[in-house]
């Protein structure tokens, strides 16, 4: 398949070029909103396709979701300026007592990358912060990472103050990190579970496409 130079930067993780294809487009008055759909969207899934189909790895993600997350500094204002509508809410971060972000940071970017409005918590993140965060607009979904088996439980503590809360309904709950499996997000009652930033993607994408929200 042949990429725009635009994408094709962005899946080199060539963020130079990428900003200069992008700053080009725009003073030629090419919408903010053709080059996040035509361009950043359109690299993005051909890098999580590749990364599902074993031709991209973890580095090759990050290169490209770096070149995303410079791109949609400058992409990003324009499109508030011009009301486009996020694909959707996500409240991202790592649990509490866990500091490792370099997978969550990965995800977040995805998610920016894809449409998605994203609010990163950071590292070592209470049930409170999340719950907080959750709750100041109605839709969100609240993306839990973990790297650490001694973290874990903190994931089943946001769901379970949710439940205390009585908004459990509203709000959806996504988990993932190296030792989540599907069957520890089952039991714990998540919404859904995700084992590489792809995926994270896709399945908030059909969280908001199935109405879930």
């Amino acid at each position: 398949m042949i990429f725009s130079p635009i994408s094709q930067a962005i899946l080199d993780g060539d963020v130079e070029l990428v900003l200069d294809g992008v700053n080009s487009l725009l003073a030629d008055n090419v919408s903010p909103l053709n080059i996040l759909d035509e361009h950043i969207v359109t690299a993005m899934n051909e890098a999580g396709k590749r990364f599902e189909e074993g031709e991209f790895f973890v580095p090759d993600l990050m290169l490209a979701a770096r070149a995303v997350q410079e791109t949609m500094k400058v992409i990003d204002p324009l499109l508030k300026n011009l009301g486009r509508e996020k694909a959707g809410r996500v409240v991202i971060g790592t649990v509490r007592g866990d500091h490792h972000d370099i997978g969550k940071n990965l995800v977040a970017v995805m998610l920016e990358g894809g449409g998605f409005e994203v609010l990163d918590l950071g590292v070592n993140v209470s049930p409170e912060q999340f719950i907080s965060a959750a709750q100041e607009r109605r839709g969100t979904i609240v993306a839990l990472s973990a790297l650490l088996t001694t973290t874990m439980h903190e994931m089943k503590n946001v769901i379970e103050m949710l439940k205390e809360l009585g908004i459990r309904n509203d709000v959806k709950v996504i988990v993932g990190g190296a030792p989540i499996t599907n069957e520890f997000a089952q039991g714990i009652g998540a919404d859904g579970y995700s084992d590489n930033a792809s995926a994270a993607v896709t399945l908030a994408r059909n969280i908001v496409s199935n109405n879930k929200l």
